[in-house]
């Protein structure tokens, strides 16, 4: 199980850490990722790390701004946002999969959380 939290209404520029808090598995497993999606359009792949933390990967709307972290020990992934931007409103959403190598395509991922709103006001 994946629980979002985190989330809120801030201004453009504000930065907010969202987490993403697992149970009832091996977290030190999975590859995790975040995703967004806001109304009306698909579900968009944010970032991932791998199990280990070693490797991650984003989307170039947030290279540079948002950066995704793990603790293996408390069983949670985090995305730091900075700078961020009206259209980084969204709902988020962490997933995870036990695949081989971290990948950006939702269809891969086999566990979902529910999602936190993200609210960025200009």
């Amino acid at each position: 199980q994946l629980t979002e939290s985190g989330g809120g209404l801030v201004q453009a520029g504000d930065s907010l850490r969202l987490s993403c808090a697992a149970s009832g598995g091996p977290f030190s497993r999975y590859h995790m990722g975040w995703f967004r999606q806001a109304p009306g359009k698909e579900r968009e792949f944010v970032a991932t790390i791998s199990w280990s933390g070693g490797a991650t990967n984003y989307a170039d709307s947030v290279k540079g701004r948002f950066t995704i972290s793990r603790d293996n020990a408390k069983n949670t992934a985090y995305l730091q946002m900075n700078s961020l931007r009206p259209e980084d409103t969204a709902v988020y959403l962490c997933a995870a999969h036990g695949r081989t190598t971290i990948v950006n395509d939702p269809e891969k991922y086999n566990y979902w959380g529910q999602g936190t709103q993200v609210t960025v006001s200009s």
